[in-house]
């Protein structure tokens, strides 16, 4: 009896979690942990989270969103989610030039700082947090666009990944203010 009784208050309390994380929207779950919910843009079709904070999001189509620059999301976006950050994140490529490069994590430094910033790999790129406050719109990219997206990933991330390129980079950003002075 006890067995029971021990088994149907673990069902009903499964059940409410379920009920409860099917209520919310990935933006709550976004606002819930520190993050703005316009870190992912109008669309997203469905969500799923786990006790870990382990995410997938399915978005309706790949797209782009502009900000400061030029944001892309994949159909399929997954991460680890906890307070003021996302880790180990895949299916976002941050604009540079005409480089893409792929944003391997997203944190916020201090709620009040208004920055946020983003791990493109080589840097991390510093964003006023006012950007993302709401969720933008989409804009859907061709299949040939993607095939060109996806050239140009492959070439920052060979560039991310190369000592002699970070350095090189590290370099050209300690002297970039002396020229002018």
């Amino acid at each position: 009896m006890l067995r029971l009784i021990c088994y149907l208050s673990f069902l009903v309390i499964s059940i409410t979690t379920v009920y409860s994380d099917q209520e919310k929207s990935i933006y709550d779950v976004l606002k819930a942990h520190g993050l703005p919910i316009g870190l992912l843009p109008k669309g997203v079709k469905e969500f799923k989270i786990d006790e870990t904070g382990r995410f997938e999001v399915h978005l309706d189509q790949a797209c782009n969103a502009k900000f400061e620059s030029e944001l892309h999301y994949d159909m399929n976006v997954t991460g680890s989610l906890s307070y003021g950050q996302i880790g180990a994140l895949s299916g976002i490529s941050s604009q540079e030039l005409f480089l893409w490069f792929p944003v391997k994590g997203i944190r916020v430094d201090v709620p009040s700082s208004g920055l946020i910033y983003f791990d493109v790999g080589v840097v991390f790129k510093q964003f006023s947090l006012s950007l993302f406050e709401m969720p933008r719109d989409c804009v859907a990219v061709r299949n040939e666009e993607i095939v060109a997206l996806r050239h140009r990933k492959f070439i920052a991330d060979t560039v991310a990944k190369s000592q002699p390129g970070k350095v090189g980079y590290e370099l050209e950003q300690e002297n970039f203010g002396r020229d002018f002075l």
